[in-house]
């Protein structure tokens, strides 16, 4: 998969680059927006919105009108406009800066399973873990070979911890992405979930909490 990374700030962009190709990604770098419009083709794009040559938010909405590629934002905009004129305009998904690579991938993956589905055989295999299987297609969750009932931001909440079993995600990472950028409920409704989770899953998982910082998904051992 070909990945079109702009972003002016070397640090930042050699730490994606390196971490994308890692997970096996094809890397394309640029700094400009201009060399952005001219480059190859490509499966996604990650979008700096800060360029020096211009505004990523007009980049983002000539790229669109070019072409149907998958745009996620990578900002250290915090602004609430600017996220929501980058979905509108036509971004598929708004990552603030400071991120974590893990966190980049999971919304590089969930963007995927949304404007490509999976197509043929590919389809039909859900993810395993352990006893745990995630159906990404159906959206169902077995242990073994029972399938456990889950409300539908259960399963969102699942789906996201298991893109990166191990890997700690913060509050602010879950909300936005199983909630959307937008939620301006409680974040207390996040604790309730993975109460739930954790008593369905008892056995099979963990959801350790990281004090002031989020959670992270653990699978305990197959006793087979």
């Amino acid at each position: 998969m070909r990945v079109l990374l702009v972003e002016d700030d070397e640090p930042v962009a050699e730490s994606l680059r390196r971490g994308l190709t890692r997970y096996g990604f094809e890397v394309a770098w640029v700094t400009t927006g201009a060399a952005a419009l001219k480059a190859a083709p490509a499966d996604l794009v990650l979008l700096d919105l800060g360029l020096p040559d211009a505004d990523g938010l007009d980049v983002c909405r000539e790229l669109r009108a070019r072409s149907e590629v998958p745009i996620i934002v990578i900002s250290a905009r915090s602004d609430e406009t600017d996220r929501v004129v980058g979905l509108e305009i036509g971004a598929d998904d708004y990552v603030s800066k400071p991120f974590g690579v893990r966190e980049v991938i999971a919304r590089i993956r969930a963007v995927m399973r949304r404007v490509k589905p999976p197509q043929g055989k590919a389809a039909l295999v859900p993810d395993r873990y352990g006893r745990l299987t995630v159906d990404r297609r159906a959206a169902r969750v077995h242990v073994d070979d029972e399938e456990v009932p889950l409300t539908p931001k259960e399963y969102e909440l699942l789906a996201f911890l298991t893109e990166e079993p191990g890997a700690l995600m913060t509050r602010e990472q879950i909300m936005e992405a199983v909630w959307d950028a937008n939620w301006f409920g409680p974040t207390k409704t996040l604790d309730v979930h993975v109460a739930a989770l954790r008593r369905k899953f008892a056995g099979v998982l963990s959801i350790e909490t990281v004090r002031g910082v989020g959670f992270r998904l653990v699978l305990e051992p197959d006793p087979s």
